[in-house]
This record gives C-alpha cells, structure tokens and sequence, in this order.
C-alpha cells in the first residue's frame, strides 16, 4: 500500500461504483463520508446505475450528484451500450474532474474505465499483475470486509478516519410512507423478517425461514414479511407454511418505508443482502443467514449486535445453512433484547 500522501485541493471528484445492490451502496459510505471530510468544497459525482439516485437523494452530505453508468465492455452490472460511450467520456472528460476514485471492484475493467474519465488524478484498487494506473491505488484485497476496502483507498489518497459506521438517515416523509401503508398493523413489538435477496444462490430455504419466524411469534413478536414485489412467491411460501398468521408488506413498502420499518423493529431475519446493512446502519440487532457469501467481508462488523450464520462447511464453500444454528442466534437475539428493554 502506498503511504498516504495529504488531500490534493480537488474540486471536483467522480466516484466509480455502479453496483446493484443497496448493501453495496451501504458499504462505500464510510469511504465517502472520508472523502468528504478530506475535501468540504469539492463536488462529489456519483458514476453509478439509475437507481443510485435514491442513495444520492438521501446522502446529499456526501454525494452531490448522479451520473447514469453507460455499462463498459467487461464490466457486467450493465449490458455496455457502446454506441453511447464516446459521447459519454467526452462529457466525463469535459467536466474535468480533479479526481475520479474506482470503488467499483478489483479493477481490471473498471480501472480502464476510470482512467477514461479523464480526471488529473485517479485512485482505486488494483489486482497484482494487472494493469495499475498511475496514481493512488492500493492491492484489492478480497479478504478484508468490503467497508474497510474502500476506505483502505480513501486512505491512500490522505483523507481523514471517518470511522466505518454505516448510516441511514430516516425522514419524516419515511415514516409518513409506512404509516400510508401499515398504520394500525404493526404491534408495539414486531420483528422484520426479509427472505427475498438480489441472488437466488443467497435465498434460505422458504420452510426454514417460516419456521425461523415462528419462533419468534413463539416470543409475542410480531412478525412483519418484507420484499421486493419478485419475492412475492417465496414470502407467500412462507406465510403459508406459519401457523401464526404475519403481516406480508411484501411489495408495499419503498426504500424509504421499508427503512422506517427497521429503525423500529426488535429484531430482523434476512439473507446477506441489503436489509441486513440497513439494519447495521439503524444499530437495529439481526440474525443474517449467509448461504452463498462470505460473512468475512459481507457481514456487519459489529459481531454483537448482528449475527451472522453461515453454512457448516466453511464460509467460503456455500452449502445449506442448517435451521438449528439460526434458531439459536434468535433466541440469543430476543433474550439479549428482551433484557436490555426490561
């Protein structure tokens, strides 16, 4: 890693991390929050997919603008639409940017990509053997958690220890949002039960989520079904197979909502995808199963509050995580609370 060299006076700064996820987006706030720290007055522009604007719209602190990701050869988050990138990278390289920072990945596509920005200074992460481009970048290391990552980049470039705390701001027009939408229906005490992820490969059995929750309806827990309208089948699966009857907001909250419904919760279940940060970020506790990924970089890193699950044959090799071992981080999870209430 190179030694850290102070704050350039840059003005204007694009950002590179056009990934799908909410957790994605999640994770790159510390490193962000940095990059503000180290530079108050710059302009801070998100390169990123469409549906990042809700995460600009919502951390105006740190990012000040969307700019839509064309997609790039090699690059898969977006089906590259080759015929529009010349326009593209001369508008990039128009705006003349003092630094772009590649916070997309490992960097053997998404490095050239920066590079084409045009920006007088470029960071990132580079894989040894392949192309690194002059300027602050350090080794991409798959073993460190995804939060530390990135902020191992805003480091090499000078900025100032943010901390690696997640955050979700929660507004008033959230909390309008859900009362719309479930005002009468939640229980004083209720848990979020979420079994729908980006990936099919990180998606707990149906049957096991169900008897999951209920356990926790066991407890006098509300149990409260979220996701995506797609994740209508499995959430349906699973309210079938309870005997206590849940409320289903499957499809019927938005992102804004759906964060008012955490920040309130005793307790969530979900798969590694993005509810679980957003849970980390609210400092709500949580049992995250981990079917496909690694918790060593996916996980919350505070190991108290949120638990992390991982299949028996080793977090890195996937398999079926097994109901007892979540059963019990549960009832670990609602006796710690329970106490902590009482």
């Amino acid at each position: 890693m190179p030694s850290a060299t102070p704050p350039s006076p840059a003005r204007s700064v694009a950002v590179v991390r056009a990934l799908a996820g909410i957790g994605d987006m999640l994770c790159a706030i510390p490193a962000l929050r940095a990059l503000r720290a180290g530079l108050p007055d710059a302009r801070v522009t998100l390169v990123g997919l469409p549906w990042a604007q809700a995460i600009v719209d919502r951390f105006p602190r740190y990012v000040d603008d969307l700019v839509r990701f064309p997609g790039f050869p090699g690059i898969p988050e977006a089906p590259p639409a080759v015929g529009e990138l010349p326009a593209f990278l001369a508008a990039m390289q128009a705006r003349r940017f003092d630094l772009a920072v590649q916070m997309h990945g490992s960097g053997p596509i998404s490095n050239p990509f920066t590079v084409l920005l045009g920006a007088s200074r470029t960071a990132g992460s580079c894989l040894p053997g392949h192309y690194r481009p002059d300027g602050d970048f350090v080794r991409y290391r798959d073993d460190l958690h995804e939060i530390r990552r990135l902020t191992a980049i805003t480091r090499a470039l000078g900025m100032p220890d943010s901390g690696d705390e997640l955050e979700w701001p929660v507004t008033a027009a959230d909390r309008a949002e859900l009362s719309a939408e479930a005002d009468g229906l939640l229980a004083d005490t209720y848990a979020v039960v979420h079994v729908g992820a980006n990936h099919g490969a990180r998606c707990w059995a149906p049957e096991r989520f169900a008897a999951a929750a209920g356990r926790i309806a066991a407890e006098g827990v509300q149990v409260v079904l979220t996701g995506t309208a797609r994740d209508a089948a499995v959430t349906a699966a699973v309210r079938s197979a309870m005997s206590a009857k849940p409320l289903d907001l499957t499809g019927r909250t938005t992102l804004g909502a759906l964060g008012a419904l955490v920040s309130d919760a005793r307790l969530v279940l979900c798969n590694d995808t993005g509810v679980s940060h957003v849970a980390a970020a609210l400092r709500v506790p949580s049992v995250v199963v981990f079917s496909a990924s690694d918790p060593r970089r996916w996980a919350p890193l505070d190991r108290e509050r949120h638990v992390a699950v991982h299949a028996a044959r080793g977090r890195d090799e996937g398999g079926v995580v097994e109901l007892e071992p979540v059963i019990e981080a549960l009832e670990r999870q609602l006796r710690r609370e329970g106490e902590r209430v009482a």
